[in-house]
Order: structure tokens, then sequence, then C-alpha cells
């Protein structure tokens, strides 16, 4: 069964939470085997179309697993420098079919090796195993009678590993020539990139929209990973209920989806409409559909509809733009200040969903001056509500010799942390 390795966004739990929600959405059967703040491991039935990379927020690479071995071979060759345990290392690669599978039309080939692991020992030494990797893949390429040029690294760079950006811009994708080396504990992956993350069409998505709302505006790859958790396919209907200039609303749109927003701020429901209007002509979606009503939180089934909604996908007010960070009582005052809010859109989105559809909810989340954690009791409303608390993971996405899982699995929702700003984030995700 084939093995893919995942590659991840800055915050790791959200980037896995997002990758198994949107696989089982789509009934994609998968094994969790190995899990780092730097790279995953899952076992698939049938190799996982390259395009999801298009679809995912979270995710950086994607990896094809070529071969795997124990890691004391790394540590021996790199940590105890045994020549044995090198040669034993070189053989592996070789025989891994890396280089046979290269691209060798050009005159020259480029290839690069990224180094990824789950301990930070590894970090200090990442650079001469990427050179020792670098050399053995030039002399086999060699051997095939192949000029080549390998992209190392100057030694002020931490860690040894080719952004997107760099894996974009070479082309290392098609000519199937980025190397990932990637250590665990007690196994070590060589796997071959087969798709990258493009920055650039998120960011053209930020940027150029036609009207911007920067103070208060979500990233479109956090928009992204919250329409995945919503298990939000094709053809589904998705409702945002503080569309705001419609980010989490483009990216549904973008994932096939009939979207309606609404707002009570007339400005934002234009703005929107411009936005919307402008995706579907940088994208050529000619048969988009979309909907955008002004209107109160707090008559949202009077303006869409009871039961006629398969997903909600919002962040309401998150409270004040924080020039400082808050003391306990303040933060406590913000969201006191908010819950009425909150706990009357969990009414509302009850009624409008229908069943088994699942609510995405972002609250506030505010760490102190004293380094506590201050946050909206809003699982209890939303279970009062009739809601069903959905955890991000569950115990049967693991194989059965997965460590260390028992965290990830009582997790009962995500926090993501934005240090430009002094409120962050928690999503929950809720079925009706």
């Amino acid at each position: 069964m084939p093995i893919e390795l995942f590659i991840s966004g800055k915050n790791w739990r959200l980037s896995l939470a997002e990758l198994t929600a949107y696989l089982k959405a789509r009934e994609i059967k998968f094994e969790i085997n190995f899990f780092s703040k730097e790279f995953f491991t899952l076992t698939f039935e049938n190799r996982l179309e390259t395009s999801v990379i298009d679809a995912l927020g979270g995710t950086i690479k994607i990896g094809e697993e070529k071969t795997k071995f124990s890691t004391k071979i790394v540590k021996e060759a790199f940590f105890d420098r045994k020549k044995q345990s090198q040669k034993q290392l070189a053989e592996l690669l070789a025989s891994s079919g890396l280089v046979d599978e290269m691209d060798k039309s050009a005159e020259k080939l480029f290839f690069g090796v990224s180094i990824y692991s789950s301990e930070n020992m590894w970090h200090p030494l990442s650079g001469n195993i990427q050179r020792f990797i670098g050399s053995k893949v030039k002399d086999e390429l060699s051997d095939h009678e192949k000029k080549s040029k390998f992209m190392g690294f100057g030694k002020d760079r931490k860690l040894a590993q080719l952004s997107h950006v760099e894996v974009l811009k070479k082309n290392l994708v098609e000519t199937k020539s980025e190397v990932l080396l990637c250590i665990s504990k007690e196994e070590t992956w060589v796997a071959r990139t087969v798709a990258v993350h493009n920055p650039f069409e998120f960011q053209k998505r930020d940027v150029y929209k036609p009207i911007q709302r920067t103070i208060f505006g979500m990233p479109p790859r956090l928009a992204r990973i919250m329409v995945n958790l919503s298990a939000c396919t094709p053809g589904k209907v998705l409702l945002d209920p503080f569309c705001g200039v419609g980010t989490v609303l483009q990216e549904a749109l973008l994932a096939r989806a009939n979207v309606v927003g609404v707002d009570v701020n007339p400005w934002c429901v234009n703005a929107s409409n411009e936005n919307l209007e402008w995706i579907r002509r940088e994208y050529n979606l000619q048969n988009a559909e979309f909907r955008l009503l002004q209107g109160d939180v707090g008559k949202l089934a009077e303006k869409v509809g009871q039961e006629t909604i398969d997903c909600i996908v919002t962040e309401p007010d998150l409270g004040p733009a924080l020039r400082q960070v808050p003391t306990g009582p303040y933060a406590e005052k913000i969201i006191q200040k908010l819950e009425p809010l909150f706990f009357g859109l969990a009414e509302q989105a009850y009624k409008v969903l229908k069943k088994d559809g699942r609510l995405v909810l972002v609250t506030p989340y505010i760490i102190t001056r004293s380094g506590h954690s201050v946050s909206m009791p809003i699982a209890e409303k939303l279970e009062k509500t009739g809601f069903k608390l959905v955890k991000p993971f569950s115990e049967e996405m693991f194989a059965k010799n997965a460590r260390d899982h028992e965290e990830l699995v009582s997790m009962r929702s995500l926090v993501e942390v934005d240090e430009r700003h002094k409120i962050s984030r928690q999503i929950h995700i809720c079925q009706k």
C-alpha cells in the first residue's frame, strides 16, 4: 500500500486536522502512521492525486515514499561518523530508484535535497546530511553520464530545506528532482516531491482582490483550512453569516461549493459581491453560484431559511485590535461582551443547518500578561443548543502501531496563534 509524506505548515496540528477532514469528506481511506511538527506519513489504498495540494491550505509539500530504513543507520553515519554506515546509506539511496526517475532531458539537471526531522537534535547536522546526499546523487547521475547541479545552502541557513517557492521556481516537481529525507526517532523515509503548495495563488487572492479589509482580514490560507474542516465538498451549500469582504466565501467557491454570505454591514455585502465576481472571472468559475444578503445574525433563519445549509464557516467579531497584551480581567471583559453575539449565532446556526451539517466557528483566544489563556465557553452553549462536538482527531485515523497520538485524540478544538495580533483564534467543529 502506498505511503505518502506530507510536509506541514507552521501550525502542524491544524495542517493534519485539515488533511484528515479533507480525506474523510471524500471517503478516501487512509491511516496515519507517523506525525510530528515537520512531517506526517499516511498509508493509502491508492496513490493520492497530486492535485490535492491545490485544495489544501496547510500542506507545503507532498512526497512519494521511495524507501524506508532504520534511523540507527543515519545516526551511525553522521553522529558516530561510521564509514560502513555511510556506505550503507549511499547504497540505500542508490537502490531507491530516485535517480532513475529524474528527468534527464535537459543538458544539465538541477536537483535539490531537503532534510526534515521530528527531533531538534538533527538540525545542527542537517547541512552535512544534505551535502552527503547531494554528492551521492550527483555521483550517480555522473554514472548515467549526466551533468548536474546541486542546490546547496550557505551555513547561515538554519535548516537544510528548500522552500516551496524555490521548488516552484526551479521546476523540481516537474523534473522529479527534489529528494526528501524525513527522519523520525526510529525510522527514516526517503521520498520524491510530487506536489508543492503554490503560495502565489493564495497571495493573489489576498493582495489582488478588488476590495481589502486588512485589519480584520482572515488569510485565504486559513479560510481554505476552515472550509476543509467543515467537510465541504463540491455542490454543497456553505454559509458565512459574518462574511466581511468574502474571504471564506471565495475559498468555498474555489472548492466548488454554492455559497451564501450574510453581513449586517451593507458595505461588506457589496465588497463581497465585487470580490466574488472577481474570483469567478479570475478562475473561470462560470457555473459558480453565490448569494449575498444584508442582515443581522439574530434573524439568520428568516434570511436564508431553516435547514437549507450544509456547512457554516465563520469568524465573527473577535474583539478590539489590542496594542498590548491584556491583563486577565480585561481579557475576561472582552469575552463576556462578545458572548451574546456568539451564543445567538449558535442558536441560529442550528436552525439553518441541515441534519448532519457542520459548523466551523472561530472564537477569541487570548494569552494574558500572566501567560494564562482566556477563551469563550462556547462548547457548552453549542452542546446545549443540540450540536455534537466533532473532535479534530479520532482513534480510527491512526495505524495500530502509531505512537503518542493520545494527546491529539483528546483535543476538542484547534488554536491558531498569529504573533502579529494580541487576540488569537480558537477553532471549533461541531455537527447538527
